[in-house]
């Protein structure tokens, strides 16, 4: 078995907390209205569309005609979509700094809208900094758990699948690393993760 010698992480909810509950809960006080705008206007499937490279002007104006009571509160969602991917997790810039001082090579590949993660990216430059390279399911049309961007990640990173250790919270995404070769870490907590990249001699 080949050794361990990088490391690819997710961002949402592995290195910074994603909520869209962040965006609207000072702007619907009710939780059941709250609730049920997240989930059956905004919804994960909604928004995974950004996620896979479709436009917010399309998938929003799309939303706005069946939902035009709600148009402003879905025009946010481009606007301040930033304001839903709050503070770095506790203990995860750390592992970060740590790794890259050890020489450790640091990828990403992150399901995000490629519109939305300019913005964010430019925000969070000083944790980003050691990362060599990060695939943007937005930018390249493809998402996790496809195949497809975990092969594209490995060829444009050059590294093969036996030598990384692919970090996510989503179960399905591990396991579709897993599948390409990688050795995968379900995500609960950054001292879990510091265990295990201990116990693999990254740190």
């Amino acid at each position: 078995m080949a050794d361990i010698t990088a490391v690819i992480f997710d961002v949402g909810n592995v290195l910074y907390h994603w909520n869209p509950r962040l965006l609207y809960e000072r702007l619907i006080p009710d939780d059941q209205a709250l609730d049920a705008f997240l989930r059956d206007i905004v919804s994960p499937e909604w928004h995974f569309q950004h996620d896979a490279g479709r436009p917010f002007a399309q998938t929003s104006a799309e939303l706005i005609a069946r939902h035009p009571d709600h148009a402003d509160l879905i025009r946010l969602w481009g606007d301040k979509f930033i304001d839903s991917v709050k503070p770095a997790i506790s203990g995860m810039p750390e592992i970060i700094r740590d790794l890259d001082d050890g020489g450790v090579p640091l990828f990403a590949i992150t399901n995000f809208s490629a519109e939305f993660w300019e913005p964010f990216h430019a925000r969070e430059q000083a944790l980003f900094a050691p990362f060599r390279d990060i695939v943007v399911s937005g930018a390249e049309r493809m998402v996790k758990p496809e195949p497809a961007i975990y092969r594209l990640a490995l060829a444009r990173f050059e590294i093969s699948p036996e030598q990384a250790l692919f970090v996510d919270d989503r179960a399905e995404n591990v396991s579709a690393a897993q599948s390409e070769g990688m050795r995968g870490h379900l995500f609960r907590d950054a001292a879990s993760l510091r265990a295990e990249l201990a116990a693999l001699n990254l740190l």
